[in-house]
């Protein structure tokens, strides 16, 4: 089991747009289980890898007892009825504020080998499928909240016992791009 240092709110690395996987090999699938460690250890329901400072197009997700990964993933269609619910994010550690997302949304991507997946998600499913895509296009959940609930957060977020704190950076790494800004 190999769980890694979560990158927090404020690296560089959770602003940029992660790479597409073009090659998918051994290395890819310890970027996947690592993740998948890295994930159950801190309680989530989701991690990207640049949350891990790999900045390539990779998630995993763990939702009612469902462990998945999806490689360069496209969402849509996304259904028009919208859902209300609480969301937090492993890289702002104790914080969740609430945010509409669609109800349901497909999601198609490929899995480590590098076969196609299509995922059909609701629910907590469809939060995830969308907050961890976030993720891979330099996108935090706070950054789609309302103006009052985003500055209510940018505040909980500067008096977070965190705050502040920056992973130090990695000179060598598993994972190719790790840490990277494509």
């Amino acid at each position: 089991m190999t769980v890694l240092d979560i990158r927090l709110f404020g690296d560089p690395v959770l602003r940029a747009v992660a790479a597409p996987v073009t090659t998918f090999d051994k290395e890819l699938r310890r970027l996947v289980a690592d993740l998948t460690d890295t994930m159950h250890d801190a309680g989530g329901a989701g991690l990207a890898a640049p949350q891990l400072g790999v900045s390539l197009r990779v998630f995993t997700y763990d939702v009612d007892d469902v462990t998945g990964h999806l490689i360069n993933p496209v969402l849509g269609p996304f259904s028009e009825e919208m859902m209300d619910g609480e969301e937090g994010c492993l890289s702002m550690p104790g914080l969740s504020f609430e945010l509409k997302r669609p109800e349901r949304v497909v999601a198609v991507g490929q899995n480590e080998f590098g076969d196609p997946v299509t995922i059909e998600g609701s629910g907590i499913l469809s939060r995830c499928l969308q907050h961890e895509t976030d993720h891979l296009d330099g996108v935090l959940f706070f950054d789609r909240l309302d103006r009052a609930t985003k500055k209510a957060a940018m505040k909980a977020v500067r008096e977070a016992e965190w705050s502040g704190e920056r992973v130090p950076t990695v000179k060598a790494s598993p994972h190719p791009l790790f840490g990277r800004r494509s």
